[in-house]
């Protein structure tokens, strides 16, 4: 591999140059000298010397541009903020400046992006998916041209300033996982105006090999601290608005007009298919179930004895054969087949299900471990398995992937900080596990599955049971609120229910966190067509807690 370059770069110089060059004397003095200095933002201040005019009006700079060294490396930089106006002032850019940038790059044969991007102004959003870059709202300050160059040039390195401020963003990649070809990460460095009385940061030291020169496999090379493109949104929303401009140039305007040929008076839309698109768009809704449903609350299906807890979108309920005495489900109330079909609100009410879960399990010395089987199911089932809290995650990890092998299935972990929303379109059969730490593995089935897939593969120490006893244990994709107790007394698979039950809200009442608490003395529920009434408390031990045998 090639020798890295060793390069600085700096905020806003505001015409401060003496105290800059101090600085950078300062540190090759002491690490020695760098191959170059970057300046981004605003350079020149409020200075008036006569020198710097033709570089203020851009006579000697140009608006925006390509540097390549004799080294390799590749900086496109474009001067000067956003501007609306045709054209642009000197001190400005445009999006007729944007694209020409883009164009000249992107013809390239084989691009794949380039070393470093150097531009005044932050990217909108660039926060999306990441850590927060404290009191900057880059929803407000930021430029969707430069959201957009960034999106489409995809650099290693970005460096902004102009918002006083010093932001390191984490890495994020410039490919969709397990859809496209791993691409190499870019980072995005926001600097402070140099010699700024806050002493924040507003110089970078980095090294770099240009890209031409690295080893393919040594480029695309993940960090742990990857995120999603925060761009990727933005871009489709960009896609969407220059696809409708270009039909409404296209189209005559979508106006109301009086039609002279028929009653006066009467006015219709110019065009058909403009009235479906004036109409406000929907919010998600569940779907109906096309047969009887064992998981919609509101069905007559539903056993109540083993719900543990109801949200506004979501329920808890104990599972049918758990694998151990707490194994539960998180379900939601309506009817949705899968995670990644499910409304923001419904989701939200997952993930604080998830967080009580967590430090209710925590409490009581385990941890849990969660799977979904979007296959041959037509309501969202999150499984939720308590073990021992020494069990670390990649002993979890390699049980689920070990256990995939022997069946000949190709389980991928999903990077860390993406969903699986990300991942997965609806309507996609998947299986996908979830640890309590975040970490995700994830499985596209694309023919055969097998059903009991996530109940076998918890190693024995996990589980009471023997792993051949558990291939023949009652699915709690069968039916999760359904007993096993026979009619008219508890059974020991109800009396044991019950129990179980009785444990966890005990248990959850000490409970805290920012989830839904599991309350202590939830009253069972009997559930019915028109509604939800309170019923029996559950762990009585009467007939109705054991359930009648299916």
């Amino acid at each position: 591999m090639a020798a890295p370059l060793r390069v600085l770069a700096c905020g806003d110089a505001e015409g401060r140059l003496e105290a800059l060059f101090g600085r950078v004397r300062a540190i090759q003095d002491k690490s020695g000298r760098f191959d170059m200095l970057l300046c981004v933002g605003n350079f020149f201040g409020s200075t008036s010397d006569a020198e710097w005019t033709e570089y203020r009006t851009g006579a000697k700079k140009g608006r925006r541009g390509v540097f390549s060294s004799t080294s390799g490396l590749q900086i496109a930089y474009l001067s000067g903020t956003e501007s609306q106006d045709e054209p642009a002032p000197a001190y400005s850019f445009s999006s007729k400046d944007v694209t020409e940038l883009k164009t000249s790059l992107l013809s390239t044969p084989n691009f794949k992006g380039i070393d470093i991007l150097l531009t005044s102004p932050w990217p909108r959003d660039v926060e999306n998916f990441a850590n927060s870059p404290g009191k900057i709202n880059t929803k407000k300050c930021g430029s969707t041209l430069i959201s957009d160059l960034a999106a489409s040039l995809k650099p290693r390195y970005h460096f902004a300033a102009l918002e006083k401020a010093y932001y390191e963003r984490l890495p994020y990649r410039n490919h969709t996982v397990l859809q496209e070809t791993p691409q190499h990460v870019s980072r995005f460095i926001a600097l402070a105006d140099v010699g700024n009385t806050s002493k924040k940061k507003y110089l970078y030291a980095f090294s770099i090999v240009p890209m031409s020169l690295m080893d393919p496999a040594e480029l695309v090379k993940q960090p742990q601290d990857v995120t999603e493109n925060p761009y990727r949104k933005s871009q489709k929303e960009a896609q969407k608005t220059t696809k409708a401009l270009v039909c409404a140039e296209e189209e005559p305007a979508c106006q109301f007009f009086f039609d002279l040929n028929k009653h006066q008076g009467k006015k219709r839309p110019s065009d058909g298919k403009e009235r479906g698109n004036s109409q406000p768009k929907q919010a998600k809704t569940p779907s109906q179930p096309t047969g009887p449903c064992w998981f919609c609350l509101a069905s007559p299906e539903v056993e109540k004895h083993l719900v543990v807890s109801i949200g506004t979108h979501c329920y808890l309920a104990l599972a049918k054969g758990g694998l151990l005495p707490d194994h539960v489900l998180i379900l939601p109330i309506g009817h949705y087949q899968s995670v990644v079909d499910l409304s923001p609100e419904v989701m939200e009410e997952v993930t604080k299900y998830k967080s009580a879960l967590k430090e209710f399990f925590r409490s009581k010395g385990k941890r849990y471990v969660l799977f979904e089987r979007n296959y041959k199911s037509q309501h969202l089932q999150l499984q939720v398995i308590p073990v021992p809290l020494d069990c670390t995650s990649e002993d979890i990890k390699e049980c689920f992937i070990t256990q995939a092998q022997e069946q000949q299935i190709d389980l991928l972990e999903i990077p860390e900080h993406s969903d699986i929303t990300q991942v997965a379109r609806p309507g996609t059969p998947y299986f996908y596990v979830e640890l309590d730490t975040g970490e995700k593995l994830f499985h596209r089935i694309r023919r055969s599955f097998p059903l009991q897939f996530g109940r076998w593969a918890p190693p024995s120490s996990l589980s009471p049971f023997p792993r051949p006893l558990r291939r023949s244990l009652p699915g709690a994709e069968a039916a999760p609120l359904c007993s096993q107790g026979g009619a008219g007394q508890p059974g020991a698979a109800g009396a044991a229910g019950a129990r179980r039950l009785a444990a966890l809200r005990r248990g959850a009442g000490r409970g805290g966190g920012a989830g839904p608490r599991l309350p202590p003395r939830l009253p069972a529920l009997r559930l019915g067509r028109a509604g939800v009434t309170p019923g029996r408390r559950a762990g009585r031990g009467d007939g109705r807690a054991g359930g009648r045998r299916r």
